[in-house]
């Protein structure tokens, strides 16, 4: 399961999507999830999911690798949409016992599950094309504005770009663990929930120590390179915009224009 997660990975290739600069990417997955949460009509999902499916297609990511991220969460789908479907009231089109199913409840897990899908797939596609030191000079750039009233943006845009690297590395260590838990006899499988997460303390305690040895590691690194933040700091690489983030910019104001009339005038 662990190996499955693809949050914070980068693939390598020659696309449209890599060659942007981070900032269009960045201010793209955002756009994108307004979509998603602007959209309340079948004809603005669809439109949504085109765009999404043209982007991936671009990117020359193969799609068996985007969605084997969605593995992990099946559980957290199928409670979502379980958690719509019996719990929404409205008009009944099913009943039996203490389950009722409304029409309201079918059109809203439907909808939370395919916004969770289009998310995780969306969101994973700026990761998969956007290495960990663009994303952390995309953010910095972007949000240098917020200097001004004193907000630590280098500090931020650091932080969530050793999350990220973290996320694999982590998952990986995660898998090992378990790996060697179940070479002893550990059993992950059978038993109710509450065996299985009492099964699951021999691996947090190791992940949680290797966790801290390698943050502890990181920061001893960052220090004895002298590192003191982004004061003064200089790039190798500068961040310019070029003709395709402006036609990018474009496509996607119209998007989302697109999306927020089908989700007026078409419900």
């Amino acid at each position: 399961m662990f190996k499955d997660i693809t949050l914070g990975q980068y693939y390598p290739a020659d696309s449209v999507l890599h060659r942007l600069d981070p900032r269009t990417k960045l201010m793209g997955t955002l756009i994108f999830i307004i979509m998603l949460f602007v959209a309340n009509s079948w004809q603005a999902f669809c439109l949504v999911t085109a765009g999404l499916v043209i982007l991936i297609l671009l990117s020359r990511v193969p799609f068996s690798f985007m969605v084997r991220g969605l593995r992990g969460i099946i559980l957290l789908l199928l409670f979502a949409g379980a958690f719509n479907l019996f719990l929404t009231p409205g008009k009944s089109i099913w009943h039996y016992g203490i389950f009722n199913i409304t029409y309201e409840g079918l059109k809203n897990a439907v909808l939370m599950t395919v916004r969770m899908v289009l998310l995780i797939i969306g969101t994973s596609l700026m990761t998969l094309t956007t290495t960990p030191n663009q994303l952390t000079d995309g953010l910095e750039k972007g949000l240098r504005f917020l200097t001004y009233l004193k907000v630590p943006v280098h500090e931020i845009a650091m932080m969530m770009s050793i999350a990220l690297r973290f996320i694999p590395i982590l998952a990986e260590e995660t898998d090992k663990i378990m790996k060697a838990q179940m070479a002893r006899g550990a059993d992950f499988e059978s038993g109710n929930i509450i065996r299985r997460a009492k099964a699951m303390v021999p691996i947090l305690v190791p992940l949680f120590v290797s966790a801290f040895r390698r943050a502890n590691d990181l920061a001893l690194a960052m220090e004895a390179r002298c590192y003191n933040g982004g004061s003064g700091r200089t790039k190798m690489k500068p961040l310019k915009y070029a003709r395709r983030d402006g036609i990018s910019y474009l496509f996607m104001a119209l998007f989302l224009a697109a999306v927020i009339l089908m989700s007026r005038f078409m419900v």
